[in-house]
């Protein structure tokens, strides 16, 4: 980056919020995936206009330039390009308009997510997308991602909770997207097409979020099984009935092996091989019927155990194996490579065996687990990158992974994104018409591709 480009950004911003020394600049070099990719500048815009003014600097010098919330995403979407700049949204926490009577709340997006949530509970309303990292994560990230969580089963996903957005485009023009309103039909859905989109057409600095009433109560089953099939048919099962639960999570031999090892799961029968959750939740009155028939769709062959938890206490105690997986997992490994692929729920036993077939045939560690009732899991590869061997055979495993979701009607990714770590693999699941037109959708946003290249799409 030339000294002119790191001049303008300093005087635009001042040099507190335009860091180029080599601490800021390493902090802020990576996200949760395990490289790193040193940029020459890190900027702290605190509204949209600044936001502006660095898009524009940054097309003024042909400099790539990439959006960063909390940094806690999984496939690189944070990631810099060697050299360019990081704009860091975390300055940008102003909550703009709470509107209770209207069930809506417009934020910055640095806002990090729970908060936006906790805000709502104060009117009995709820922000009801639920990351795993949204104490800490930024509703900016959620959107740039499409952030999904255990309740999207019942509650959907980010997107589904988007009224409008505004935001800069990679040309430095201000668009804004939507409406308020429940309903809103005129022109073609941008705000759709913004979320999910990974800062690459446009960056986000202000959202207009849906809120929902507040579930009233809710309840926990917790069931164990002797084999991973047999929790598989009990999620079918659960599927089936009249009624939609709030969250079904499953969790393999592996994953549980790896909870047990904190002491997280010290209640379940040793013999178990397979972890159903199931919570439901809705007025207090109608959970014992929701709960009774939870429970006999979860009964039936390989059960080894169901608990039940009404109380907050309870099912955070039940809660609390799932909770402690993630650290579980990369505390076994160097490295942790992870998935979050997606098949339909009829088909998550066959991805389920493929995934052993796949552990088995290259000698490799592979913890499964996630939101069962959307088909959707979480396959981590345990590797050591010092051994060359062996990340090989997970490159080997990867791409046949890829191949079976897609072979079973799947997607590449439920909720994590693309991001720089999958994109190679995009052009199996995209066909070339509709490769095409992104590209050319991208070009409209972005003209002069400085919006978060090197990421999304496989390389022309």
């Amino acid at each position: 980056m030339s000294q002119g480009a790191i001049a303008g950004f300093k005087a635009s911003l001042g040099a507190e919020r335009a860091r180029d020394d080599q601490y800021t600049r390493e902090l802020y070099s990576r996200d949760d995936t395990p490289e790193a990719r040193l940029p020459a500048i890190v900027l702290f815009p605190h509204s949209h206009e600044e936001v502006q003014a660095i898009v524009r600097l940054a097309g003024r010098h042909r400099i790539p330039l990439t959006a960063r919330g909390a940094g806690s995403g999984n496939v690189g979407g944070a990631l810099p390009v060697e050299g360019g700049a990081v704009l860091s949204f975390e300055c940008m926490t102003q909550v703009l308009e709470y509107a209770p009577q209207e069930r809506l709340i417009r934020v910055q997006s640095g806002c990090i997510t729970g908060e936006i949530d906790r805000i709502a509970s104060r009117d009995g309303l709820a922000y009801l997308p639920d990351p795993g990292s949204s104490p800490y994560c930024r509703i900016g990230g959620n959107l740039a991602m499409n952030a999904g969580g255990p309740h999207a089963v019942k509650y959907g996903v980010t997107r589904d909770y988007v009224l409008g957005l505004r935001a800069v485009t990679g040309r430095g023009e201000t668009l804004e997207t939507g409406v308020r309103t429940s309903k809103g039909v005129v022109g073609y859905d941008l705000t759709r097409l913004l979320v999910g989109s990974e800062g690459t057409l446009a960056l986000i600095t202000e959202a207009t979020l849906r809120l929902a009433p507040r579930p009233a109560a809710r309840a926990l089953l917790r069931a164990a099984y002797a084999q991973s099939k047999d929790a598989c048919a009990a999620v079918n099962r659960v599927m089936q009935q009249g009624f939609l639960p709030s969250a079904v999570e499953f969790m393999d031999a592996h994953a549980l092996a790896a909870v047990r090892g904190m002491g997280a799961a010290n209640s379940l029968p040793d013999s178990s091989r397979a972890l159903l959750m199931v919570e439901v939740d809705g007025e207090a009155a109608d959970l014992p019927r929701q709960l009774e028939l939870m429970a006999v769709a979860l009964s039936g062959a390989g059960l080894l155990q169901i608990e039940h938890g009404q109380d907050e206490a309870a099912i955070a105690a039940l809660w609390a194996a799932r909770k402690s997986l993630s650290p579980a997992t990369k505390a076994m490994a160097p490295r942790k490579i992870n998935e979050d692929v997606v098949v339909p729920v009829p088909r998550l036993c066959d991805l389920l065996a493929e995934i052993e077939d796949i552990a088995s045939a290259e000698r490799l560690r592979i913890v499964s687990f996630g939101h069962a009732g959307n088909g959707n899991l979480h396959v981590n590869f345990l590797v050591d990158p010092a051994n060359p061997d062996e990340m090989r055979r997970a490159e080997r495993g990867l791409d046949r992974l890829f191949s079976s979701v897609l072979a079973l009607g799947g997607t590449l990714s439920g909720e994590h994104g693309i991001g720089s770590v999958k994109r190679a693999f995009v052009g199996r699941e995209l066909d070339p018409v509709s490769l095409h037109l992104q590209r050319q959708i991208k070009g409209l946003f972005d003209p002069l591709g400085v919006l978060n290249p090197g990421k999304l799409f496989p390389d022309d």
